[in-house]
């Protein structure tokens, strides 16, 4: 079963800084990242956030008024060896 990570999209940086600052003060575990290109071809930031975590994200997103794209399932594609030049 392939691992997988859940990301929350949104249609700009303001909306993704907002949302993670809002879930910070809630004390919902999220990570700012590069949105997969797997994901969406748009705004280059999102959430990388835990699957138990979904509802209350969409809860704070809601009261806050912050705008989510979606809430995305994509497979970790992690190479050991990107980067490596030795």
């Amino acid at each position: 079963m392939p691992d997988i990570q859940h990301y929350v999209l949104f249609p700009n940086h303001d909306s993704g800084m907002r949302l993670y600052n809002e879930l910070k003060a809630l004390g919902v575990g999220a990570v700012i990242a590069p949105t997969p290109r797997t994901a969406s071809k748009c705004c280059g930031i999102s959430l990388m956030i835990d699957e138990k975590d979904i509802g209350a994200i969409r809860q704070c997103s809601e009261e806050h008024h912050i705008e989510i794209l979606k809430i995305t399932a994509v497979e970790k594609n992690i190479n050991p060896h990107r980067d490596k030049y030795c």
